[in-house]
């Protein structure tokens, strides 16, 4: 069978469905999900925000779903939103949160009372390498004149990022200066709510540098609004060659931020075998790939227990981490 004649059969399966899942439609082999509603615990322009629309955009173009809709909470780094889903979880079976790597970090730095385990797991999707960016027009053009800048005034060198102090990309930070060997303690890292607070701030002049991840600053390298001074993948990505790695700049620093969703707790099992078996289908999609290239993301395709192993490794290998680097 094509994958168009997939496509059809799905599209016509999801208008004859009445229900989301009193009688699931399958294409391929694969149940069609009638609507998903993703919830996005930051703002707009993050990669949270850019993932939840990334794949809806995926699983709707391809027919695996047939509608998705988006909402953007937040606050509490991430928190309002797991606070939402967990206190209104028999509301909430046809929603789908996005989260990463935060979810691990904040839990174990006490942010929230919640971890991963409070909720429904439903499928880790994508890695996204962390990068370092600085404006257009900033005097700085690598990481050796980031770190001499900050070498010479670590406070007067500001960095960035859309986490909260001791987050993802304040631990970025932190482990890509320890690497260049400077006291990670003192980065002076500057908190924003959501990624596009933090690019603002970049433009404006507030910050010197930015940590954020590597698909949110393509598409401002390629508009010319910011420069891509290193990237935390093992060799240059293919969505942006020119940018150099850490690594070839003499910074041993490889980090990757997965990316994944998670029903409310107590979803029932046909529901989450739907959103599961959907996301599978994905992969092998060309609408998918042609999110997936424009974004940089690498495929790192986690579900159910898979994801759960997944995730306990990431609790043990980043609670060493901040350990080491002094955040817990």
């Amino acid at each position: 069978m094509t994958f168009d004649m997939t496509r059809r059969a799905a599209l016509a399966a999801v208008a004859a469905t009445g229900m989301m899942f009193s009688a699931p439609a399958m294409a391929d082999g694969h149940q069609v999900v009638d609507s998903i509603h993703f919830l996005i615990p930051g703002g707009a322009g993050g990669g949270w925000d850019g993932t939840a629309r990334g794949t809806g955009e995926a699983l709707t173009g391809a027919g695996l779903v047939g509608s998705a809709s988006y909402e953007n909470m937040s606050g509490g780094g991430g928190g309002v939103a797991i606070g939402y889903m967990i206190e209104n979880a028999d509301s909430q079976h046809g929603t789908l949160m996005v989260n990463s790597t935060p979810i691990v970090i904040r839990s174990l730095t006490g942010v929230f009372p919640y971890n991963f385990s409070d909720l429904t797991l439903v499928a880790g999707t994508i890695g996204d390498y962390a990068a370092i960016v600085v404006g257009a027009d900033s005097e700085i053009d690598d990481m050796g004149e980031l770190v001499s800048a900050f070498e010479a005034d670590p406070s007067g060198v500001a960095i960035g990022g859309g986490s909260v102090p001791g987050g993802m990309d304040h631990l970025v930070a932190a482990m890509t200066m320890k690497a260049a060997g400077q006291d990670p303690l003192n980065v002076n890292y500057i908190p924003y709510d959501a990624g596009g607070d933090a690019m603002a701030a970049l433009l404006s002049g507030e910050i010197a540098a930015l940590s954020t991840g590597f698909s949110e600053a393509v598409g401002l390298a390629e508009a010319g609004e910011v420069k891509i001074i290193g990237v935390t993948a093992p060799e240059r990505v293919d969505a942006y060659p020119s940018a150099m790695t850490m690594m070839e700049q003499g910074i041993e620093t490889e980090f990757v931020n997965w990316r994944g969703f998670f029903g409310a707790p107590g979803l029932p099992a046909e529901q989450l075998e739907a959103y599961q078996s959907a996301l599978t289908a994905m992969y092998d999609t060309p609408e998918w790939e042609e999110v997936r290239a424009r974004n940089g993301w690498v495929n790192i395709h986690n579900s159910g227990d898979d994801f759960e192993a997944f995730l306990q490794n990431q609790e043990q290998v980043i609670g060493d981490l901040m350990r080491e680097l002094g955040f817990l």
